[in-house]
């Protein structure tokens, strides 16, 4: 083999390595780094640009790239659990490549950084969600009556609940929204249902197990909450309807009125202050979830 064949196959190898590029997303981040030597830049927007610029070389190599979210704080706590010296481009690089596998990513795709930065830091608002959503969810431990897991056992009950939501749902794309009032802050989890041109519907299996377990959330510590529904299809008017979370009653849904929909969605939340309503949507009553055959609610 020659070396011009060699140097071939190494290049076309290379096109072949995926990498990852932990992306310092804002200013405050990028101060916090700077108070490491081996971190040369000293200007936020330039960073950013020389990012871009290396992703853009990188896909027009054929390389595919992800970026991940590099926080300063997880990463020295990293290097102390890990042992390894912080300022240094190679305990960098071990972090990036630790992020890769753990942490909220997005493949770059040849957008510009200003629209995939907002949907790398959603990525990560959702993961943290999830996380302590599931967190305090095993937290409940077993019921001290009768022994059953109370998180594993509501998180299934979430699950029959989202199932039946979704079918009952008309023809179209659905976009759900669950929110749960609780301390310190009100957690939202949001999932999408497109439909394909086959007319089944496409579900993120991220969204849906941070969807499902926000709702168990809600249900096992009988916190304030609701579950909203917005359907969207071709040639007809958007409906929108919902439930208020009742762990007590029922399967744990209790449908709101139109009128109750149609006050959430046209009051400002901060004010107070009745906005006009969308046009072209119809808020009204859900549909009857009828009865999936599961055994009764936990309630002891």
């Amino acid at each position: 083999m020659t070396d011009t064949d060699r140097s071939t196959k190494r290049h076309v190898l290379r096109r072949e390595i995926a990498g990852t590029i932990g992306l310092l997303t804002d200013e405050h981040d990028f101060r916090v780094m700077r108070r490491y030597r081996s971190f040369t830049f000293d200007d936020h927007t330039t960073y950013l640009e020389q990012v871009e610029a290396v992703l853009r070389t990188r896909a027009a190599q054929g390389t595919h790239t992800t970026i991940a979210l590099f926080d300063p704080e997880d990463y020295a706590a990293f290097c102390t659990g890990t042992g390894l010296e912080p300022d240094t481009p190679a305990s960098r690089t071990r972090f990036t490549a630790e992020l890769a596998t753990t942490g909220p990513t997005v493949p770059y795709d040849g957008r510009p950084l200003t629209e995939l930065v907002p949907e790398l830091v959603d990525e990560a608002v959702r993961q943290a969600t999830w996380e302590y959503a599931a967190m305090l969810l095993a937290r409940l431990g077993p019921c001290v009556t009768c022994g059953e897991d109370i998180g594993r056992a509501t998180f299934t009950r979430a699950s029959r609940l989202v199932t039946r939501v979704l079918d009952t749902a008309p023809p179209g794309n659905r976009h759900l929204v669950c929110s749960v009032t609780g301390t310190p802050e009100t957690l939202l989890a949001v999932l999408h249902a497109d439909q394909q041109p086959d007319g089944t519907h496409h579900l993120d299996a991220a969204e849906l197990l941070e969807f499902t377990t926000v709702l168990a959330l809600g249900l096992a510590t009988r916190s304030p909450g609701g579950l909203v529904m917005r359907t969207s299809a071709p040639g007809t008017t958007d409906r929108v309807y919902g439930w208020r979370l009742r762990a007590d009653q029922g399967d744990g849904l209790v449908p709101l009125t139109a009128g109750e929909v149609f006050d959430a969605y046209c009051t400002d939340v901060d004010s107070g202050d009745l906005i006009s309503p969308e046009s072209g949507v119809d808020y009204c009553v859900p549909p009857d979830l009828g009865d999936d055959g599961a055994p009764p609610a936990h309630r002891h």
